[in-house]
């Protein structure tokens, strides 16, 4: 996925402080009624990412090239420990690392003629904060290729959006590596993952209706697993976009939707800020309702389409348990409702449900999650207690709906995400057009 990023700062009155797209100058455009500016703005900054896209990929052609290997040699600076080369300090209002300074000095440092590449610290497996995984190494190496371009391309941006200045430019791969021109330095080393942000999820799977289903029974207190099964969703919900639909589902003894919505909504900020607190709110007590728990998802994305409050896309529902049944109807009744409720909505709406299952801990149910995955050409994950990685399983259910993003009618697909923090600068609000 390859990102154009807009990073607006907060402060509505320095106009001079606040990067060309921020919603003061929309605002002002506006006011004086120049709405062709605002849209020129737009179909630029598309423009600029369809053009990023296709450099990603004619440089990604030349990924087995010997010459490629070669240069690539010690030759990609990190956003944690190197020095760059034509670095120069960056102003108070553009970027303050509260490690290096308190803005009043030099606080942080950028190079606008070289990237940076990044990893989650989960994937720095070799010395000295490198990847280990031949995959990620050779994503550094091929996507160099393209720093040339984005050189120019963030020189040309100094000149269309002079005095102010224009923000980062991003590429994220699906392996977790990032890189970003002008270089600057991460507040945390290895705490960014491109993949867990709202502008890499809305490239890759584009508009999607999700229903994350959350098992709070009783034994959801052993081992943390509800504390993990709140991070997990709360991941998930973090990463949509006001593109999407969603709603949550908590289940023991029975079901019901969180915060008593009957069908999805809309995922935008204030929305998102209520469903995280109620997800953060739930307690783990009562029996395990498997029946209960789909129906209720099921209800809740029936009533979305009656309502027509669907995004139109993708539909996913997300189920996640660490039991067996213990209340209601037992294994063949679940599988049956399941199927039956996916191929009526089919029927009726033309729309595909896409059901993804995870098994939490060694105690967990296998045969019905994996038969409901199996019979909606989902995808069922296991995880261990011990060794697995919940969040990550979970908030990676959007890979599937990449295929296809990005050719045919959807070609030049670009998406845009509502204003959200950025991680770097942090606390900041920023907005993002992606293309996958």
């Amino acid at each position: 996925t390859m990102i154009y990023s807009i990073l607006p700062s907060i402060l509505v009155t320095a106009v001079s402080l606040l990067a060309p797209h921020s919603h003061q100058h929309f605002a002002s455009a506006a006011s004086l009624d120049k709405e062709n500016e605002v849209k020129s703005i737009l179909k630029r900054m598309e423009s600029d990412v369809l053009a990023l896209r296709d450099e990603m990929e004619r440089v990604y052609s030349s990924r087995c090239d010997t010459k490629t290997l070669t240069e690539c040699y010690q030759s990609n600076l990190n956003d944690c420990s190197s020095t760059f080369p034509n670095q120069q300090c960056m102003k108070a209002d553009e970027l303050v690392i509260s490690t290096c300074g308190d803005g009043e000095s030099c606080n942080a440092l950028w190079d606008k003629k070289h990237s940076t590449v990044s990893i989650p610290a989960s994937l720095a497996q070799a010395p000295l904060g490198n990847p280990g995984d031949e995959e990620i190494i050779e994503s550094a190496c091929w996507s160099l290729l393209a720093e040339p371009y984005m050189i120019d391309k963030y020189k040309a941006d100094e000149e269309y959006w002079a005095p102010l200045q224009p923000s980062w430019t991003y590429f994220g791969a699906h392996n977790g590596l990032f890189r970003k021109i002008p270089a600057t330095h991460q507040e945390a080393c290895g705490k960014y993952d491109p993949r867990r942000r709202p502008w890499f999820v809305a490239a890759s799977s584009g508009p999607k209706d999700v229903v994350i289903v959350i098992d709070n029974s009783g034994s959801m207190n052993d081992f943390g697993r509800m504390n993990i099964a709140k991070e997990a969703a709360i991941t998930i919900v973090d990463t949509l976009t006001v593109a999407d639909r969603v709603a949550v589902v908590s289940f023991s003894s029975t079901a019901s939707s969180v915060r008593g919505y009957n069908s999805l909504i809309r995922a935008t900020s204030e929305n998102k800020k209520q469903l995280i607190k109620a997800i953060n709110e739930l307690e783990a007590n009562g029996a395990t309702n498997f029946y209960d728990a789909f129906n209720a998802a099921f209800n809740a994305l029936d009533e979305t389409m009656i309502n027509e409050a669907t995004s139109g896309c993708n539909v996913a529902v997300l189920f996640m348990t660490d039991g067996q049944i213990t209340e209601g109807p037992g294994e063949v009744a679940v599988i049956s409702l399941v199927n039956e409720r996916v191929e009526q909505f089919a029927a009726y709406y033309n729309r595909k449900i896409t059901v993804f299952t995870f098994s939490l801990g060694r105690g967990a149910d296998h045969f019905v999650t994996k038969n409901i995955a199996c019979s909606t050409d989902g995808i069922w994950t296991p995880v261990d207690d011990l060794n697995g990685d919940l969040v990550t399983a979970m908030s990676s259910y959007y890979k599937l709906f990449a295929l296809g993003l990005g050719e045919g009618g959807n070609e030049d697909f670009a998406a845009w995400v509502e204003p959200y923090k950025f991680s770097n600068p942090p606390g900041k609000m920023g907005t993002t057009v992606s293309a996958p």
